[in-house]
């Protein structure tokens, strides 16, 4: 197997200029949807009360649930979240959740081998989009001439990496340093998407599919996805609706924060801050908070 690649590693998703660090899911069901992340992810409850839980790994909050009485099941179609991609360390640590996730009945939605990493799909008990993934070293990543990473969606051989999983060993959960890799945006338009991400925020096109751009900084494969597979054309989400109300992108400086926020002033795209986060409401109407 190949060797880990650990939090403090300087080609790791979350060591790069921006990063996504937490994302934000309305649900109707907060008891059993609390208790799967907990169960079949591996998440640690860090923060509780009636209304929300924050889990995460490492003692580094990843995903918040929250409920409210008058939330509304949003469509298939509607913006929003593709899926939250939680990243391990390892090839083997991989392999032990997907021992885990086959020995506890876990409906997998696919698998796929991006050259740049190896991922498996599935959905959370509300129908929210779920990648657990590893990384392979940059060293076997591959750019093109236009600074583009190359991407591809291959069969992953999901017996072997079971094969793979250490026997008799106790999953525990997943590792400490294990983070939110990227987060999957549905969208309505893709040019929106590249002038927004790109333009605004300031991250790099790195990859484009049919009807899909994928961004980062420091030349990560990708820290936001976004595409129009299910949701070409659709209006703005409601804050009423279920899956995803908000995300957050940190930057390893004020400075490249404070830069965001002077294009989002010039579009007169209204934010609100608090301390060193600023939030805001996507061209989507997803929630967004950018903080450094």
């Amino acid at each position: 197997m190949t060797e880990a690649i650990a939090l403090n590693a300087p080609t790791h998703a979350v060591n790069m200029p921006a990063h996504v660090e937490h994302a934000h899911l309305l649900v109707t069901d907060l008891p059993a949807t609390s208790e799967w992340y907990q169960k079949m992810m591996g998440l640690a409850v860090l923060e509780r009360s009636a209304s929300g839980h924050t889990l995460g790994a490492g003692g580094r909050p990843l995903l918040t649930l929250t409920t409210d009485g008058k939330a509304v099941r949003a469509s298939r179609r509607a913006p929003g979240l593709f899926h939250n991609a939680f990243l391990l360390p390892s090839r083997k640590e991989l392999s032990r959740w997907l021992a885990h996730a086959a020995h506890n009945g876990v409906q997998l939605t696919g698998a796929s081998d991006h050259l740049v990493s190896e991922a498996i799909y599935l959905d959370d008990p509300e129908g929210n989009g779920i990648e657990v993934y590893r990384d392979r070293g940059r060293d076997e990543w591959n750019y093109k001439p236009d600074g583009m990473v190359e991407m591809a969606t291959l069969p992953l051989d999901l017996q072997r990496l079971y094969d793979e999983a250490p026997k008799g060993e106790r999953w525990g959960g997943i590792p400490d340093d294990s983070a939110m890799g990227h987060i999957h945006l549905q969208v309505s338009d893709i040019p929106q998407a590249d002038a927004f991400f790109r333009d605004v925020l300031g991250l790099d096109l790195m990859a484009r599919y049919p009807g899909a751009s994928f961004f980062a900084s420091g030349k990560y494969h990708h820290h936001i996805g976004a595409n129009v597979w299910n949701s070409r054309g659709a209006p703005e989400r409601d804050a009423a609706m279920t899956g995803l109300a908000d995300y957050t992108i940190r930057f390893s400086s004020a400075g490249r924060l404070q830069q965001a926020v002077e294009q989002l002033d010039a579009l007169e795209i209204a934010t609100t801050r608090s301390g060193d986060t600023v939030s805001l409401i996507d061209p989507w109407g997803i929630g967004l908070r950018l903080s450094a």
